[in-house]
């Protein structure tokens, strides 16, 4: 099997984020140990680069570049350097207002070149004349109401928070040696910002780009804009940036793939050409739920189970109304809700509409030592695994209003749980028919079905053990080591794109080893001269 050098790039992931984002990548890396990976990770917060994950020892390289951070290099630009960023980042922000992608491209990949030659951009990038080409762009004629009504706090939010996603292009990972311009492959494991140094590496290098999406950035970009709340201005600027980049992206990659097939639509709608799309699921350690997949017991027959981050996007408050009605139907029943994570004060307002919504049995509770509704934690010293959070009920729920790829989802169905889940996202694809699914922010439809599946232990039997079985053909740790072994290996198949028309493996490794060997066996050798 050839040894592949593998530039894995991430952003606020591996191998400093837990959770699903950086667990895929490291069950990736770890599953193929015939290769060589290099890690470049844009970090989010300093918090995050305190907690690294261990690495194997076939990744021979780790460079951090922090995102949160200032940048400053201390590096100042002649006057005609000036005049060249100047022309180059007003036709970046020019591409960006105007929706013309040719100019975006020729913008970004100018500011690179820059950058190359002279250094950081730090200063540039927050210059007096960087603020007043993006106020030009943005008070064009026919750019958006939002864009003309931009005001100066606006645009110094602006231009402070594209020298922060324009980072990549300063850094110093590119030539170096062994460094990201050498990889056999650049593997971005998100789009967006993730992907730019690999675009980067491509444009110079030729080194061939995978991207893989499981969560849509464009997506989450703009659902972070409007929580944040950021002005109109601002968030429409970097939104039109944020599909400007997405779509250089689509265009340039040898191969995207997406975790789903609501992923996938999301770059189809942005251009991207779908004979270079792929989908890979996302991969899970399936062991770890095969004691609740293949108990003869099933939980908890009036037990329905919610495991999760309580967050607003996962609406709960829907969820505790809908068992409200299962309540009044099933006086038996008991809802659990398994939390990862919380938002402190979504989890203070559920824990006040459940005592609202529960008050006799709440009092009742006292003596009686069980309430209908818990709230519990998952995962932490002396609490529940999350197959034993899974495996405590009979029927699991999931009731959000945004969902990318449903994770818990995925679990529950592992678990051999028979679901009953809300229509987003990649929910209906993951469940394939062996689940409920019923419309989002309707509690009505979402206690039916929980009622249907309390109702008819067989049929949830029969769902959970089809779920089960989908699910370990589908979305397994194998399956997506397996899948990208052999795009790694399609990849380098299509031959190099390097500027220098060097082709991977064409000088075998003893080549580089000083003697007479270095000659290949298959080398012609070269006529004797023959004399007059």
């Amino acid at each position: 099997m050839p040894l592949v050098r593998i530039g894995l790039l991430t952003e606020g992931g591996y191998p400093y984020a837990t959770g699903e984002a950086g667990l895929w990548c490291d069950r990736l890396v770890r599953g193929l140990p015939q290769h060589e990976f290099e890690l470049y990770a844009l970090s989010r917060t300093a918090e995050q680069e305190r907690a690294r994950v261990p690495l194997p020892p076939h990744v021979t390289r780790l460079r951090t570049a922090p995102l949160w951070a200032p940048a400053d290099d201390g590096r100042t630009h002649s006057r005609r350097e000036r005049r060249r960023f100047a022309d180059c980042f007003r036709e970046l922000v020019h591409g960006i207002c105007a929706g013309e992608g040719d100019a975006f491209g020729a913008g970004l990949y100018g500011l690179a070149a820059l950058a190359r030659e002279q250094g950081g951009m730090y200063a540039a990038l927050r210059s007096e004349s960087a603020v007043r080409a993006v106020e030009s762009a943005c008070r064009a004629p026919g750019t958006g109401t939002a864009l003309q009504a931009v005001q100066v706090a606006d645009l110094l939010e602006c231009v402070d928070e594209l020298e922060r996603l324009l980072r990549p292009l300063s850094l110093d990972w590119y030539e170096e040696p062994g460094g990201l311009g050498a990889a056999d492959i650049c593997h971005a494991a998100a789009g967006g910002v993730a992907a730019l140094p690999g675009l980067l590496a491509k444009r110079f290098f030729g080194v061939p780009l995978l991207v893989t999406e499981y969560g849509v950035q464009l997506r989450a970009h703009y659902l972070g804009d409007r929580r944040r709340g950021a002005r109109p201005a601002v968030r429409a600027l970097l939104a039109a940036f944020h599909i400007r980049l997405a779509g250089e992206i689509y265009a340039r990659a040898d191969l995207l793939t997406p975790g789903n097939a609501h992923a996938r639509r999301w770059q189809e709608h942005c251009g991207a050409d779908r004979d270079l799309i792929r989908t890979v699921y996302p991969g899970m350690e399936a062991d770890r739920f095969a004691a609740a997949g293949e108990a003869a017991d099933c939980g908890d027959p009036d037990t329905l189970v919610w495991v999760g981050r309580i967050e607003p996007a996962k609406d709960l408050v829907a969820l505790l109304h809908a068992f409200a009605e299962v309540r009044r139907a099933a006086p038996r029943s008991r809802l659990r809700i398994f939390a990862s994570a919380a938002a402190p004060g979504y989890l203070a307002d559920c824990r006040s509409l459940a005592a609202q919504l529960f008050p006799d049995e709440a009092a009742d509770a006292v003596t009686a030592g069980e309430n209908p509704v818990t709230f519990e934690e998952i995962g932490g010293p002396g609490a529940p695994s999350p197959a034993e959070a899974y495996g405590s009920g009979r029927v699991v729920v999931l009731s959000s209003v945004i969902e990318g790829f449903p994770v818990t989802l995925a679990e529950a169905m592992l678990s051999g749980r028979a679901t009953v889940s809300t229509d987003v996202g990649a929910v209906r694809e993951v469940i394939g028919g062996t689940g409920l699914v019923v419309p989002p922010r309707n509690p009505r439809a979402l206690a039916d079905a929980c009622l249907c599946l309390l109702g008819d232990p067989e049929r949830a039997q029969r769902l959970g053990a089809a779920a089960r079985a989908r699910a370990l053909e589908l979305f397994t740790v194998e399956q997506n080591v397996s899948a990208f072994q052999e795009i790694y290996l399609r990849l380098l198949a299509r031959g190099s794109v390097r500027p220098d028309g060097e082709v991977p493996f064409a000088r075998p490794p003893e080549a580089r080893v000083p003697g007479h060997w270095t000659t290949p066996s298959w080398a012609p050798v070269p006529s004797p001269e023959v004399s007059a």
